[in-house]
């Protein structure tokens, strides 16, 4: 039976989102986390014209939520274990397989070691399961921000990141070619080099590199003289340009002004990326960073590749904090 993961922009049944549920983990930055993603909710419920299953851990995140949501139409508080919010990576990836939703789901390790929590590995049994779809299993590791789909089998992803050792040791592009064409459907694997400078997932692509529209990958441009990942947005633009998607297309490539230099309060250069944005049903939603006209600039080229969204700007600062942004709390829940 074949498989396809469909692409973000194909219409959605749900979309999960992990709401900041530890104190220990987000300490100062908890409260201005959790209103972060309050506002990504209501933006994804109103405009977004999504049903959002926001997921939280523990009676005190639960009730922060209802204080903040309850009411709120198309949007359902559920409560699960999870080590934090990071769906994106430790949910389902679902997949198509003819007309039946399946959730794939595969072995997580922490992102490599670095950060293993209890429950983060549980984390795809129980969106399959509140989802009500059969869950199939696979056994190699992988994140679901390290790959990006056009809804036609074809794959981005970067060699930073899926042939890391500290992931599935010995594993060749032609292994992981073969291990994603079984579980995903995949068709061909397109391969970029390196993900952003301080990224602890080791260069996951959708911080990097996003199918738009089939055939369209949208990637930053650097900003200023002193963008710390000028090199690798260069690079990875004239990879692109060369690359032909599964159905031999030539890819056109659309360049979003990246934020610029972002560092977080120890002087460090945090990994901000507009490119983390969440398509929606009938919106995009872009992080920002404080940046100001870069924000705008990238929000402007947004809506001209997306002109049946609206486009809508929300900071995620704190959210940063923590490692990621909109796009990696996130898991679409397909439409079948």
């Amino acid at each position: 039976m074949p498989l396809t993961v469909p692409s973000e922009w194909s219409t959605h049944t749900a979309l999960w989102i992990g709401f900041p549920s530890h104190a220990n983990l987000w300490q100062e930055d908890l409260e201005a986390a959790q209103q972060e993603v309050i506002d990504l909710v209501l933006a994804l419920a109103g405009p977004g014209e999504e049903r959002v299953r926001l997921m939280v851990c523990g009676e005190a995140a639960q009730q922060t939520a209802r204080r903040r949501l309850d009411g709120v139409p198309g949007v359902e508080i559920v409560r699960g274990q999870f080590g934090d919010v990071w769906l994106r990576d430790t949910g389902p990836i679902f997949t198509l397989a003819g007309d039946a939703l399946v959730g794939a789901s595969f072995r997580f390790n922490g992102w490599g070691g670095k950060y293993v929590l209890d429950d983060d590995d549980t984390v795809a049994e129980q969106i399959a399961s509140a989802s009500g779809v059969r869950r199939v299993e696979h056994d190699f590791v992988l994140e679901g921000g390290a790959l990006d789909h056009d809804g036609f089998g074809t794959v981005l992803t970067t060699r930073q990141c899926l042939l890391n050792p500290n992931r599935n040791p010995g594993w060749s592009e032609a292994a992981a070619d073969h291990a994603l064409a079984a579980a995903l459907g995949a068709r061909k694997v397109l391969w970029l080099g390196d993900g952003l400078a301080n990224d602890h997932t080791d260069g996951h692509v959708d911080n990097l590199a996003r199918f738009v529209a089939p055939g369209v990958v949208a990637c930053p441009v650097a900003l200023g003289k002193d963008d710390p990942n000028a090199e690798v947005y260069a690079e990875t633009a004239r990879a692109l340009a060369g690359m032909r998607d599964s159905r031999g297309v030539a890819l056109q490539v659309a360049r979003i002004p990246s934020p610029g230099r972002i560092e977080d309060e120890d002087g460090k250069v945090a990994p901000a990326s507009h490119m983390n944005f969440l398509i929606a049903n009938s919106a995009v939603i872009m992080p920002t960073y404080g940046d100001g006209d870069a924000g705008a600039m990238a929000l402007e080229a947004l809506a001209d590749l997306f002109p049946e969204r609206k486009v809508i700007g929300l900071p995620s600062r704190a959210l940063l904090t923590g490692g990621g942004s909109f796009h990696c709390i996130s898991q679409q829940e397909p439409a079948p």
